[in-house]
């Protein structure tokens, strides 16, 4: 490692920096852009329903359309819940280990959940509140490596589902071509009928670049004469506000029903009156195709100053993404320092994901992944906490190189 390096380090260090690039968060403009919804007035009925009451359990026809849309599912096959897809995936697999299609995952014998890495920790935790085993499972570019899959399917008994984020997977951003996706259904549905798999499409309308073109779950599922195992659930949690959007889940059969119990029980009703604005505002899925132009023209411009940075990194210390859409940058280092990289940057005052989060159980079995978040600090701050990045790499590299000599 040269002085310059270490120098320029330290540098940095000293400016007492506080930049936190850990979570996938919209930034202000990006939230600006629904400021609408905040001061929209609307009619206390629509369509003959009292907006202010109980009633509506699955939610409003009308956004159960903007729902059917956008998963391009039949609408009598989607329910629009609230805040997240993350909440209905939460509620769906809670459907499932209390009461299940055939038997209950509690009652199974270690029940067991496939993850895909790297992966989203908020997932991983979901699967460890619900006691099921979880089976990593390795991305390629085309999506989930259908042979590993195969492979963790011939070893291991009563694995009752997977998770899948088909579109900008967080963090390494892969879109799962078509053909992996039904090359999922179809080794699946070989080990069980029950197996479910759940796409968190998050990031269904997040493109920032040109993306490959990926038909829906609902189609592909369809076309495998896997419609009772696939459940897919999308939200606009980074469409208008985190936690102020909406959220839809579609799912065929047993599976709607299963979630329809468990929401009876958990929601006397949704927030229509949220509801209704978000219809009003949107209108249909064009329109909310043109508004996530605006986003992606916000973020856009982050991941390219970020991707510039990280370009004057020689080869030799790691590798990163460049997903065309989603949150998320992952690096990957060529020896164990993912832990160590972290360390350098809280202690320059950048906050990053913790190494190993985006592994079940918060453990990188090689200690080189590294996910960063570009899109919530500003400019200024976004290209100090990606200097301070790479000149961490580079330390962390050569402190390894040096105790190995």
């Amino acid at each position: 490692m040269s002085d310059h390096i270490l120098n320029h380090f330290n540098k940095l260090k000293a400016k007492g920096l506080n930049i936190d690039i850990t979570r996938g968060k919209p930034e202000s403009k990006q939230l600006d852009l629904s400021n609408e919804l905040l001061s929209m007035d609307i009619a206390p009925y629509s369509g003959g329903v009292d907006l202010r009451n109980y009633g509506e359990p699955l939610g409003l026809k009308e956004a159960r359309m903007l729902g059917s849309d956008l998963l391009d599912a039949p609408v009598e096959n989607i329910i629009t819940g609230e805040q997240s897809s993350l909440l209905l995936s939460y509620q769906f697999l809670l459907s499932h280990y209390l009461f299940g299609k055939n038997i209950a995952w509690k009652d199974l014998d270690k029940p067991k959940f496939i993850c895909p890495v790297p992966g989203f920790d908020r997932h991983f935790r979901m699967f460890e509140d619900l006691g099921l085993e979880m089976i990593s499972v390795p991305l390629s570019e085309q999506g989930v490596d259908i042979k590993s899959l195969r492979k963790v399917l011939n070893q291991e008994k009563n694995i009752v589902g997977m998770i899948c984020v088909p579109r900008h997977s967080n963090p390494s951003g892969e879109v799962y071509s078509d053909q992996n996706i039904l090359d999922i259904f179809e080794a699946t549905t070989d080990y069980s009928d029950d197996f479910i798999v759940l796409f968190d499409n998050a990031y269904l309308v997040h493109d920032f670049l040109p993306t490959s073109k990926q038909s829906s779950i609902w189609e592909l599922a369809d076309k495998s004469n896997a419609l009772h195992q696939a459940v897919c659930v999308t939200s606009f949690s980074k469409v208008t506000f985190g936690g102020g959007g909406l959220s839809f889940l579609a799912a065929a059969e047993k599976n709607l029903e299963l979630i329809k119990r468990i929401r009876t029980s958990m929601v006397i009703c949704p927030d229509k009156i949220n509801q209704q604005k978000h219809i009003e505002f949107f209108k249909d899925k064009d329109a909310i195709i043109e508004h996530m132009k605006k986003h992606a023209d916000l973020v856009r411009p982050k991941f390219e100053t970020a991707y510039s940075i990280l370009e004057s990194i020689p080869s030799d210390y790691g590798t990163y993404s460049k997903p065309t859409g989603g949150y998320f940058i992952t690096y990957v280092t060529k020896k164990p320092i993912a832990t160590r990289v972290v360390e350098l940057c809280k202690d320059a005052g950048v906050l990053i994901t913790p190494a190993g989060a985006t592994f079940p159980y918060g453990k990188d079995p090689l200690n080189n992944t590294i996910r960063i978040a570009p899109t919530f600090v500003n400019e200024a701050d976004l290209k100090l906490a990606m200097d301070i990045f790479i000149s961490a790499v580079q330390i962390a590299h050569s402190e390894l190189s040096l105790i190995h000599i």
